[in-house]
């Protein structure tokens, strides 16, 4: 199982990155918030890695912080939530802000989020109002453990400039 993932990083596209290490590229697929503390092409990259098996396919999900990758993995044990459902999730609301909107029981924040509707946004607060905790006591998302992620503006993985907010927007 791959747990890490550092090498230089060869694409950088929202979504979805390539790291290459050893000769091999990974293809690794990311949250927007990740997106954004990513270096420039060339640069030396260091992300959390949840390895994802299927039937058809093998998937890396790549994450700037342990805090991150610990909030998909919730989102993955929530009924009708796959990994694309929980990286949207993530690319909208940060794990803090997550942990929030659960707490509350404010289904209408991540119902909010591209592709959740009204019940699997119920079904996440009803169903990971008692798992939180562990997110709640996580340090606050923070770079990878080597620092090889920027930090953004704000600090909770918004865009830092017109072209990221582009790309946000898309």
């Amino acid at each position: 199982m791959i747990a890490t993932l550092s090498g230089a990083l060869a694409v950088r596209d929202a979504g979805r990155i390539v790291v290459e290490t050893g000769g091999v590229g990974y293809e690794v697929l990311i949250p927007l918030s990740t997106y954004y503390r990513l270096p420039p092409l060339g640069e030396r990259v260091a992300l959390e890695i949840r390895q994802v098996v299927r039937e058809d396919a093998l998937m890396l999900y790549g994450f700037s912080s342990a805090t991150e990758k610990r909030a998909f993995d919730l989102l993955m044990s929530v009924q009708h939530v796959g990994p694309k459902l929980a990286l949207a999730i993530l690319s909208v609301l940060a794990p803090e802000e997550l942990v929030a909107a659960i707490g509350k029981g404010d289904v209408d924040r991540i119902d909010a989020v591209p592709g959740v509707g009204p019940k699997v946004a119920e079904r996440v607060v009803r169903e990971l109002r008692d798992k939180v905790a562990d997110l709640k006591m996580a340090a606050p998302s923070t770079s990878a453990s080597n620092g090889n992620l920027r930090p953004t503006p704000d600090g909770n993985g918004r865009p830092a400039g017109p072209a990221d907010e582009a790309v946000s927007a898309l």
